[in-house]
């Protein structure tokens, strides 16, 4: 599983030009199944989602990055991107063959959505499968990179 957590001011995502997500403070997730979460039958989906929620990248009273998005009551808005299992190894054209099938995909996107919704802070998806346009206002800007295989102990 790799997610792109951006933190934003807002972030919002439409479909066919019509908006079907936004968010205000918060974090923008760019998330992606691996067959390696198809697997594990999603073992890295509660784990990851306890990252995110706990990243300390939220800035307290002194603008430091002190506080996470449970501290501050931010917001999410996830969004499924296959493309970040990209293998660019060889040749231009990027290999997709390490991203999870959609089906399962789109399971354990929902399953890992659900997590994040018990935290009881507003999540907001975009559309599986949909082509989407994303829009967003970076804040700092901060950006971090998290992988399953990096981030939890095996």
């Amino acid at each position: 599983m790799r997610i792109l957590v951006q933190r934003v001011t807002q972030a919002s995502v439409s479909v066919n030009n019509r908006e079907i997500g936004r968010i205000g403070r918060g974090f923008l997730l760019l998330v992606g199944m691996g067959e390696e979460d198809v697997a594990d039958g999603g073992a890295a989906l509660a784990p990851m989602a306890d990252k995110v929620l706990g990243l300390r990248v939220m800035s307290d009273a002194e603008g430091k990055m002190n506080l996470s998005l449970r501290d501050v009551g931010g917001e999410i808005l996830a969004i499924s991107q296959f493309t970040l299992h990209a293998d660019c190894r060889r040749g231009r054209r990027p290999s997709f063959s390490r991203a999870a099938a959609g089906p399962i995909a789109s399971e354990l996107f929902d399953k890992f959505i659900n997590i994040l919704r018990q935290s009881g802070l507003r999540v907001e998806t975009g559309e599986f499968g949909a082509m989407m346009q994303v829009s967003l206002i970076n804040d700092g800007p901060v950006t971090i990179w998290l992988d399953s295989n990096e981030v939890i102990a095996k």
